[in-house]
């Protein structure tokens, strides 16, 4: 793999870039050293100068040196790897423990709810029957009240007719 764009641009000075573009002659001297890179000027900005930066595919046949090789292998001991497991167990016991915690929340929380609705429901009922219990004393004494009614008024009519009979009787008297 070759150098990125940046290391490439790390190797150039600034200074060197503005001569090659300035000075062609010197340019292809500067750009002898790096073969899998080209640099073109670009006339048409009004500003100043612009360039472009290409980069030439890897030849087959390119240096070795500049293969990316991954860094060396640490060698890992049986402390280490006891370590990273118990660390490991430790996280999932804790995590575990997250679990059974969150859940004995919720099952908390579920037993409250059920304990509130039948606290509700029992109150419910509660208040039904004593507005019942109310309704059913008002319909007796109402009905008490009705029959003492009726009574007077059977003991009036009673009164009444004893009067008349009594007058009846009185009239029978005189007249006979």
């Amino acid at each position: 793999m070759s150098k990125t764009v940046f290391e490439k641009m790390k190797e150039i000075s600034v200074l060197s870039l503005i001569c090659s573009c300035l000075y062609p002659e010197a340019r292809k001297n500067i750009m002898g050293e790096f073969e899998d890179m080209d640099i073109k000027p670009i006339n048409k900005r009004a500003s100043g100068q612009a360039f472009e930066v290409i980069l030439k595919p890897p030849s087959p046949v390119s240096e070795v040196s500049h293969c990316i090789t991954s860094p060396p292998k640490r060698d890992i001991s049986l402390e280490d790897i006891q370590k990273k497991l118990e660390a490991a167990e430790d996280r999932r016991r804790s995590q575990e423990a997250g679990i059974l915690r969150i859940l004995a929340e919720k099952r908390e929380h579920e037993r409250d709810v059920l304990l509130k609705a039948m606290e509700n429901h029992s109150n419910y009922s509660r208040l039904a029957e004593e507005k019942l219990q109310m309704k059913m004393e008002q319909n007796e004494e109402n009905r008490m009240a009705y029959l003492a009614a009726l009574m007077e008024r059977l003991q009036e009519r009673e009164k009444h007719a004893q009067e008349v009979r009594r007058n009846k009787e009185l009239r029978e008297e005189l007249t006979a």
